[in-house]
């Protein structure tokens, strides 16, 4: 596998005739023209100087797009410095809502709105079973829900990982109320509720024509093609699938980093990139999680990528209940009080480099070309000054 093969290669070798012939939204023009960029003299960036040997590297800016594979790791650690200072002393769970793929093509036609209700719906459901006496909480959940839509193959999946402490919040009292047993909620009747829920939220659009039908989803514009539809997704099972995320604090920050600031594929994935295909790597979950390699033109790949690119301000990762940001100020130390549970640490800010050294073990401050000079910015500023979009 080739270490130095990038998205954004795959992208400059065949995005000129892709942008030429298909037809592309704005947002996934901004979000490839930020891919593009990234790493690269567009953005400016600083001189760094040996401190040993004199000899001077370039080191440019980021985009910092959340679609691009090469900036998300800086952000998953920022990020989830400021999870750990939420972390709780409980059991957590990770609980993941899939749409059935007859849904995709309407998805497709309307992203903005039907990705909204997938996390409306999974919110009303929890939030309605932590508060039914059935599960013996009768309290506020907290959680946050992340969304995905691909597979490792880059094709269309919709679902949302959901990581929830196992517990609800009793404002009335003042309690904490652990869940009780191996689960927080039973599998099928989330999966149940999610459907009728998510079900009933289809029709009330579709009735008040919010929907539109477009590409793959105009057949459903005819009456007999929408019931026919809506009658097999009533009788799916939709899959929920709900397990412990075992550990403590430290094993929950790691497991919520896997989800959080992913995108359709990293570049670690790539593997070979010649004469019009590129190569990647993926896991087939239905084969033992073995590892495959599949092969696609480039423009088949980069239509695949596109179609994950989410719609501007649309967030991708969402909090609710006691861990909404209305609430959580109060409620937090609210809960911990409740628990006799200090707050964690605080984790000291660390740059770039250093998180790069702790994470990976390369110091990226040691210069290349001697080996044993320490690199130093300098007060000069490579062109344009201008920062990242």
């Amino acid at each position: 596998m080739s270490a130095a093969l990038r998205v954004a290669e795959v992208f400059r070798t065949g995005w000129e005739e892709y942008d030429r012939t298909q037809r592309v939204a704005p947002h996934q023009r901004r979000a490839v023209r930020h891919i593009l960029a990234c790493r690269t003299a567009t953005l400016g960036g600083h001189l760094f100087r040996c401190e040993t040997c004199g000899k001077e590297l370039p080191v440019y800016n980021s985009c910092q797009n959340r679609h691009c594979p090469t900036c998300q790791t800086s952000a998953k650690e920022k990020w989830l410095a400021q999870r750990r200072t939420e972390l709780l002393p409980v059991r957590y769970f990770h609980s993941v809502f899939t749409l059935p793929h007859s849904l995709n093509g309407l998805v497709d036609a309307n992203r903005r709105i039907l990705l909204g209700e997938l996390f409306a719906a999974v919110a009303w459901v929890l939030e309605r079973f932590a508060a039914d006496p059935r599960w013996r909480l009768e309290g506020q959940i907290g959680f946050l829900a992340v969304l995905h839509t691909w597979t490792q193959r880059l094709q269309e999946h919709f679902h949302l990982h959901c990581i929830v402490p196992g517990g609800v919040w009793q404002t009335d009292h003042r309690r904490w109320v652990p869940c009780r047993g191996k689960w927080l909620f039973r599998k099928d009747s989330l999966a149940k509720a999610f459907r009728t829920r998510f079900l009933a939220r289809l029709m009330a659009l579709h009735r008040d024509g919010l929907l539109v039908f477009r590409g793959a989803a105009a057949p459903l514009a005819e009456e007999t093609r929408w019931l026919d539809l809506l009658n097999e997704l009533a009788h799916t099972d939709w899959i929920v699938y709900p397990k412990p995320a075992d550990g403590g604090p430290d094993q929950v920050l790691d497991y919520l980093g896997r989800y959080t600031h992913k995108v359709a594929i990293s570049d670690h994935r790539l593997v070979h990139l010649a004469k019009g295909q590129v190569t990647y790597h993926w896991r087939d979950r239905n084969d033992g999680n073995r590892e495959k390699l599949d092969t696609l033109p480039v423009q088949e790949f980069i239509r695949r990528f596109l179609h994950h690119v989410l719609p501007d301000g649309f967030p991708k990762i969402r909090y609710y209940g006691w861990l909404a940001s209305a609430n959580k100020k109060a409620v937090l130390p609210a809960i911990r009080a409740a628990l006799q549970a200090l707050p964690p640490p605080l984790t000291p800010q660390e740059s770039l480099a250093e998180r790069v050294l702790r994470l990976s073990g390369v110091d990226l401050r040691l210069c290349p070309f001697c080996g044993q000079g320490r690199l130093v910015k300098t007060l000069m500023r490579i062109l344009p000054v201008r920062g990242p979009p």
